[in-house]
C-alpha cells in the first residue's frame, strides 16, 4: 500500500446530498400516488429502507462497512434513535449492521440526512444489491494477522456501491474480509470471502487473497469452496467482478426467486467448472481494464491517533472476581503493546440512544474513537489502553453492556422476527430474551459449557445464522384443531468456533411449542453435561459421539402439543405478546 491519502475515520461510502434529494421527491411522488409500488419499492430498497410488517412505517439498514463506527457517528446514530425511532432503539445485525424500525416514509428523508452528516450511509443495504460489505471485527489489531484487510475491503465496498452492474443481481450478494485464518468460519457463509495471504514473487512479497465462493445459509444452507488460494492485491477487484459478473448473467437464476443466490450456481457446477467460468469471464474485454486500487482504498490510520486520557482511571474494588470474569470473555489484547480490545455485550443487538451516546463518550476518554460491530451483535471497542481496562468495563456496566459474556452461552442471537419482518413466523426476540434469563439462571460456570453458542431466527431464512449455532431454532406453527401455536425447529451441532465451521442438523421429528424452548435449552445443556467424556469435550464432539437419538429422547415429550383450554392459554400465546397467536407471513422485499 503506497498512498499516503489518509480519510476521514468512519467515512467509506461516499454521501451524495442529490441522492437523498432524490429520496425524497421519489418518497413524496410515491406517497401522492404519482408512483407504482412496485416501482417505488425497488428504487427505496436500493436506498436501503425497508417495508415492515406494520403498514405505513419503515425500516431503515445502515451500513457500517467492515463493522466501523466512530464516537461521532455513536451520535449520529443515537439522535437517529431519538429523533425518528418510535421505540427509541436502533438494532445490530449479524451482518455488522444498524437498523432502525418503525420509521414514517415521510421522516425518512430527513433521517437520512441525519446520517449523512456524520458518514453514514444505507445505500444498497437491501435489494438485489452487493450488501454491506463485513469483516474480522478484530482486524487490524489481532496478532494472528496476515496483513489488515481494511484498506482494500474499503475499496471493494467504493468499487461496487453505486455500480452498474450490481443494481439488479438475481439476488443479494454477501461478501466478507478476514486477515488472518483462524476467522475462517464465518467467511464460509458469503458468496465472496477474501482471507488475507502473502506470496513470495520473484523474490519479492506480494499480497494477496484466499478467495472462497458460493456460501450461503437460508432454507437450502451451502458452505463456500475455494476459487484461488491466491489471487495478487493488483487483481483481487477484477476477479471479483469476474464473479459478479457471471452471477449477473445467470439468468436461470432469475427463474425461481427461491434458487436465486450465488451458492446454487456453484455448487450445481462444481467447484472446478465454476472456476473455469471465472477464467473464461477474466479472457474478455472488459477484464483488461484495471481498477484504480490505490483511488479507491480506504486508509484510516487508527495507530497513529493517540490521545491521552485526563481522567483519573480507578481500580477494583469489591467487583474484582466479575471484572476478571469481564476480562477473560469481552477483553483481547491487541497486537499492539498496551492496548486492548473491549468487546461490549449488547443484549438481544439493541442499543438505546443512551447507550450509543455512552459508547461514544467511553471511547472518546478512553480510547481512539473507533468501535467495530460484530456478527454476534456486539460492540468492539479498539486502542483501549490496558490499565484503563476496569475504568471503561464500569461505565460500560453502568450503561447495561458489562455482562461477561461475550460471545458465550449467554450472548443469544437472534433476528428481530414477528417484531417488524414480513417474513416472521414467531418473535424470535422474545424468545432470545428467555432463553438467556433461563440460561443466566443456570449459573454455568464450566469454561468449556460456556462456549456453546445458541442462535435464533423467527422463519428459516437464518437471519439468525441458528445454521451455524451449537443449538440453533427457527420458527414455525404447530395447528391444534382450528387454532395454532407458536413453535420452533431444532438444530444441533451447528459451529463456527476458530477454524471450524459446520452446519447443524436439524433434530427430526421435534417441533417445540415456543413456550418449551428454554425448557429445551435447558435439557440438552444438562444432558450434554451428565454424558460428556472429559472436561474438553466440546458440544459439536459430544453431538457426534453421542449421535441424535439421546436428544429426541429428552425432547420428546415437549413435542407434544396441548389443547386448547384456560389452564394452556399461555402456549397459543408468542413471547412478549398478548393475544393468541395466528401465522401471519406476508411477501419479503429482499428478493423483490
Amino acid at each position: 500500500m503506497t498512498t499516503s491519502r489518509t480519510d476521514t475515520p468512519g467515512v467509506v461510502i461516499p454521501i451524495w446530498d442529490d441522492e437523498l434529494d432524490d429520496f425524497e421527491t421519489e418518497a413524496t411522488a410515491f406517497r401522492e400516488q404519482q408512483r407504482e409500488e412496485v416501482e417505488f419499492m425497488l428504487y427505496r430498497l436500493r436506498q436501503g429502507v425497508y417495508g415492515q410488517r406494520q403498514p405505513d412505517v419503515h425500516m431503515n439498514r445502515i451500513k457500517l462497512p467492515m463493522g466501523g463506527v466512530t464516537s461521532d457517528q455513536l451520535d449520529g446514530l443515537a439522535e437517529v434513535c431519538e429523533t425518528f425511532a418510535p421505540l427509541g432503539k436502533g438494532h445490530i445485525t449479524t451482518r455488522q449492521n444498524i437498523q432502525v424500525h418503525f420509521v414514517p416514509l415521510d421522516q425518512m428523508p430527513d433521517m437520512l440526512r441525519v446520517l449523512g452528516k456524520v458518514g453514514l450511509s444505507s445505500r444498497e443495504a437491501c435489494g438485489n444489491t452487493v450488501r454491506n460489505v463485513t469483516a474480522d471485527p478484530w482486524a487490524g489489531i489481532s496478532e494472528d494477522e496476515v496483513f489488515d484487510p481494511t484498506p482494500y475491503a474499503g475499496a471493494f465496498v467504493r468499487y461496487w456501491v453505486r455500480n452498474s452492474i450490481t443494481q439488479l443481481l438475481p439476488r443479494k450478494f454477501k461478501v466478507y474480509f478476514t486477515g488472518r485464518e483462524a476467522d475462517s468460519a464465518i467467511a464460509a457463509i458469503h458468496d465472496l470471502a477474501f482471507f488475507s495471504q502473502v506470496r513470495v514473487i520473484d523474490g519479492e512479497e506480494v499480497r494477496g487473497f484466499r478467495v472462497m465462493v458460493g456460501g450461503g445459509l437460508s432454507t437450502m444452507p451451502k458452505e463456500a469452496v475455494t476459487l484461488t488460494e491466491f489471487v495478487p492485491m493488483s487483481e483481487f477487484l477484477t476477479m471479483s467482478e469476474a464473479v459478479i459478473r457471471i452471477f449477473n448473467a445467470a439468468d436461470e437464476l432469475r427463474k425461481n426467486i427461491l434458487k436465486a443466490r450465488l451458492k446454487f450456481l456453484v455448487h450445481r457446477v462444481g467447484e472446478a467448472a465454476f472456476r473455469e467460468m471465472v477464467e473464461e469471464e477474466l479472457q474478455k474485454g472488459w477484464a483488461k481494464e484495471t481498477p484504480p486500487l490505490e483511488e479507491l482504498l480506504y486508509v484510516d490510520d487508527e495507530a497513529s491517533d493517540a490521545r491521552e486520557i485526563a481522567v483519573e482511571l480507578p481500580s477494583p474494588n469489591g467487583d474484582a472476581a466479575r471484572f476478571e470474569r469481564f476480562l477473560a470473555a469481552n477483553v483481547r489484547a491487541q497486537v499492539q503493546d498496551g492496548y486492548s480490545a473491549v468487546e461490549a455485550s449488547i443484549d438481544q443487538g439493541d442499543l438505546t440512544p443512551e447507550q450509543f451516546r455512552g459508547l461514544a463518550e467511553i471511547l472518546r476518554r478512553y480510547g481512539r474513537e473507533r468501535a467495530r460491530t460484530t456478527p454476534q451483535q456486539n460492540v468492539v471497542l479498539r486502542w483501549i489502553p490496558n490499565d484503563a481496562v476496569y475504568a471503561v468495563w464500569r461505565e460500560l456496566d453502568a450503561l447495561g453492556m458489562g455482562a461477561p459474556d461475550a460471545q458465550e452461552i449467554e450472548d443469544v442471537v437472534s433476528c428481530p422476527g414477528t417484531d417488524s419482518c414480513k417474513l416472521g413466523i414467531t418473535s424470535s426476540m422474545g424468545l432470545n430474551r428467555a432463553v438467556q434469563e433461563r440460561v443466566r439462571s443456570m449459573g454455568i460456570d464450566d469454561p468449556i459449557t460456556r462456549k456453546m453458542r445458541i442462535h435464533m431466527s423467527g422463519c428459516p431464512n437464518s437471519c439468525g445464522q441458528h445454521h451455524i449455532a451449537d443449538i440453533g431454532f427457527h420458527g414455525a406453527a404447530i395447528k391444534v384443531g382450528n387454532r395454532q401455536i407458536p413453535a420452533y425447529h431444532m438444530f444441533v451441532g451447528g459451529t463456527y468456533r476458530t477454524e471450524e465451521m459446520r452446519l447443524g442438523t436439524l433434530v427430526p421429528k421435534v417441533r417445540l411449542p415456543a413456550k418449551r424452548v428454554p425448557d429445551a435449552v435447558e435439557r440438552v445443556i444438562d444432558l450434554y453435561h451428565s454424558d460428556r467424556q472429559d472436561d474438553q469435550e466440546l458440544f459439536s464432539s459430544w453431538f457426534d459421539r453421542v449421535g441424535m437419538s439421546p436428544i429426541q429422547a429428552t425432547l420428546n415429550d415437549l413435542t407434544l402439543p396441548p389443547e386448547f383450554s384456560a389452564d394452556t392459554l399461555p402456549m397459543f400465546i408468542d413471547w412478549d405478546r398478548q393475544d393468541i397467536y395466528i401465522l401471519q407471513r406476508g411477501e419479503g422485499e429482499c428478493a423483490v
